[in-house]
């Protein structure tokens, strides 16, 4: 973020402002609304010297019979364009919001995954939750307020200059004053409005962390641990309130102080000598009423910056993500089907703001209907392996190809079509059964074609016996299914897809010995059109392999079928004489 952009609002204001143009007529009606009001206060605080002068006097009893319909007149004025200014207003306000948290969710979903290895997710909850409604108070009370009052006070000011610009001109001396007071406290505002917004994205950070680890927070008692994290993190931001608080409390006192020192400066004035032969007791009364008046909207003007600020800070926040770069699509090649054709030649890879290397010179071939599995330690870069294939992070060094063609060729979404990935660690959605079956596709595939990938991955046998079946609402990731059965669904969206390419990341860890043996016949039969990179942790499940690598440090260090690998008795045989004697 730039210096500018703490010194001034405005150029975040423009840009802000910058989402109304689809909304025109609704901030036109607004702003009517707005003067309309300002003007009805005006005109009806103008009425006061006639009504004395004339109608009180008895100069013009006719005025004085009119007042109590003009007064009724003004109330219902006042009222009317007060409804279409706050109406229109939030109106306008709720569609920049809406428009700003499309654009940030948009945005969210376009970034790679590497943001998401530096970014705390209760933070960016909080951008699309808290930031978004400090926007909404800024985009339309907070502009009513400022459009609205700001025109009374011109409105006033005027009116005051017209009637004696000798009473009036103690406001030269009190408006600078006023503005320079509201420039500092506007300043300490938005500084206090950044450190708001990151104690409140620690706060759904904490939550989050909380919820999804709660079952290890009962196991562990860790209840008083994380309470007391929670009150750090909630007292945080009570502590941001109450500055924010003392800031509009103190400087609403001053502007009224300040307020109040001009209206005795008044009344002092007008009984300095040759004063009171040229105004009129209704002249006064209207310059005081007038003064009077104005407290109301200078105050506010005050109160109104905090919210003001705080939707200024979170539209930097926000803007400051849609400014953020995406992930990049180099690719300019279109890619219908491939035919699984797969080479890793010399790639080397680092994780970004880690020393060593992933993967060191990996190099290997993979043909069509063949299947290679990789094997090693955890943090050995198995699963790195497969996040390189589908481009959720760019090599270092070397080359992947695919059909002959660097897959950063490809454009990003005909790449990532080629490959069924099914994972240990299965995502699923508040949704359906079937619509988790078929996502992002429910268009695409009948209800047939979903229950028979069900079948072929198993799942069609517990699925069946669920109160709805396939229509059945499954929860936030599948809380109302265990670990297999959400496997298992996820290998049903994989076969599903029909991809040419398969990558089975511990696909099959989660399932009991039988649904294990069913699936392992799925795949098998699967395999043999495509092309398959099965990542295990349990041997057992890869002899039948074309080929084995075993990778270790980032290196492959041995390589082979199951029987040559044995008979090596190198480290894949190690690994499996340690694996069985653990079982």
């Amino acid at each position: 973020m730039t210096q500018g952009a703490h010194t001034s609002s405005w150029p975040v204001l423009k840009r802000l402002l910058g989402y109304v143009k689809e909304r025109k007529l609704g901030l036109l009606m607004a702003v009517i609304g707005m003067v309309g009001y300002a003007a009805v206060n005006t005109g009806f605080i103008s009425a006061v010297k006639p009504l004395i002068d004339d109608g009180l006097t008895g100069q013009d009893p006719a005025f004085l019979k009119m007042m109590p319909f003009f007064i009724l007149g003004m109330f219902f004025l006042q009222g009317v364009f007060s409804f279409m200014s706050s109406f229109c207003m939030a109106w306008v306000g709720n569609h920049v919001v809406l428009s700003l948290q499309k654009q940030v969710f948009s945005k969210l979903m376009t970034m790679p995954v590497a943001f998401f290895d530096r970014h705390n997710s209760g933070n960016l909850l909080s951008k699309v939750t808290y930031d978004a409604s400090q926007v909404s108070a800024a985009a339309s009370s907070t502009l009513v307020t400022i459009v609205r009052e700001g025109a009374t006070v011109i409105g006033l000011l005027a009116m005051m200059f017209y009637y004696s610009w000798q009473l009036s001109l103690v406001f030269f001396i009190v408006g600078p004053i006023v503005g320079v007071m509201i420039a500092v406290i506007s300043r300490r505002f938005r500084r206090l409005s950044r450190g708001m917004q990151d104690a409140m994205g620690n706060i759904t950070s904490n939550t989050e962390q909380m919820l999804k680890g709660h079952k290890e927070v009962l196991m562990f008692n860790g209840q008083k641990v994380e309470a007391d994290r929670f009150h750090g993190v909630s007292n945080a931001v009570r502590q941001q309130n109450m500055k924010m608080v003392a800031t509009d409390a103190t400087g609403t006192s001053l502007v009224q102080l300040i307020a109040s020192t001009a209206l005795a400066a008044l009344i002092f004035m007008a009984n300095v000598d040759g004063m009171q032969d040229k105004i009129t007791p209704g002249t006064f009364i209207a310059v005081l009423g007038a003064m009077l008046m104005l407290m109301r909207p200078l105050k506010s003007l005050t109160q109104v910056n905090s919210a003001y600020q705080r939707g200024i800070a979170a539209s930097q926040s926000l803007f400051g993500l849609l400014d953020s770069e995406g992930e990049v699509d180099t690719g300019t090649r279109s890619l219908t089907r491939a035919s699984g054709n797969l080479e890793f030649d010399n790639v080397s890879f680092g994780y970004p703001n880690k020393e060593t290397q992933a993967l060191k010179n990996v190099s290997f071939t993979l043909t069509p209907g063949k299947t290679i599995a990789l094997v090693g330690r955890s943090g050995s870069g198995k699963s790195t392996i497969a996040s390189l294939l589908t481009r959720f992070y760019d090599i270092d060094q070397g080359e992947i190809r695919l059909d002959g063609v660097d897959i950063r060729d490809y454009k990003l979404s005909d790449l990532r079509r080629q490959f069924a990935l099914v994972s240990q660690q299965v995502h699923l959605f508040n949704d359906t059964i079937a619509n988790n079956i078929a996502y992002a596709a429910q268009g695409e595939y009948s209800r047939e074609q979903v229950i028979a990938a069900a079948k072929v991955a198993y799942a069609d046998e517990f699925i069946t016996k669920l109160p709805q079946g396939y229509d059945t609402i499954i929860g936030e990731n599948g809380a109302s299914l265990s670990g297999g059965q959400r496997q298992r669904i996820a290998i049903a969206r994989a076969l599903l897809r029909n991809s040419p390419l398969l990558i089975l990341d511990e696909a099959t860890s989660a399932l009991d010995t039988e649904s294990e043996r069913h699936i392992q016949g799925a795949l098998e039969a699967l395999r043999k059109d495509r092309t398959a990179l099965v990542i295990a942790h349990r041997l057992s499940t890869i002899e039948n392999a074309d080929e084995i690598l075993v990778i270790d440090e980032g290196q492959v260090v041995e390589r082979g079928s199951h029987l040559e690998l044995m008979a090596k008795q190198g480290v894949y045989a190690q690994l499996r004489s340690i694996q069985y004697g653990e079982q």
